[in-house]
């Protein structure tokens, strides 16, 4: 088993909350310490608290087990951020009402606000033309069809 998958299964168990759930284990092998960061989202959103407690108890984990031996590593608990894709479809669910940048295969790129989502798909409506020609489209997409798909954050 890999490391990075032990580490996934060690955070899983550490995560108590049912609407808290694992998004991803990253391992750098730069030179120095080993950084390993665990992305962590919810339902409902997460608190600083809540990475916090994860972090504690996953660093005693890791320090009682032989998992990464020796080796000094920096271990680094947080939520993923706006550079981080979408993986699963309780992340999309939870940022219904967004603006979604997705990437589909071949290069193409679609912008959208995301109005629903079921277990296959997405919708999201695209305003085309402007002024008095704009119009309001919807576009179902597959999650099959997505290569990309990230939370745009608007400053307006």
């Amino acid at each position: 088993m890999e490391i990075a998958d032990e580490i996934r299964r060690m955070a899983e168990s550490k995560l108590t909350d049912p609407g808290q759930f694992l998004v991803d284990v990253v391992i750098s092998s730069r030179k120095g310490p080993k950084k390993v960061l665990v992305l962590i989202d919810g339902d409902n959103g997460l608190t600083i608290d809540d990475c916090s407690k994860l972090s504690r108890e996953l660093s005693k984990t890791l320090d009682d087990s032989a998992l990464l031996g020796d080796d000094n590593y920096m271990l680094e608990v947080s939520t993923p951020g706006v550079d981080h894709p979408l993986k699963f479809v309780r992340q999309y669910k939870k940022n219904i009402g967004r603006k979604l940048k997705i990437k589909l295969p071949g290069d193409k790129t679609l912008e959208g606000k995301l109005t629903e989502v079921t277990e296959e798909q997405i919708t999201i409506s695209q305003e085309i033309g402007t002024g008095k020609m704009k119009q309001i489209t919807s576009r179902d997409i597959k999650f099959s069809e997505i290569d990309k798909a990230f939370v745009l954050v608007s400053f307006k």
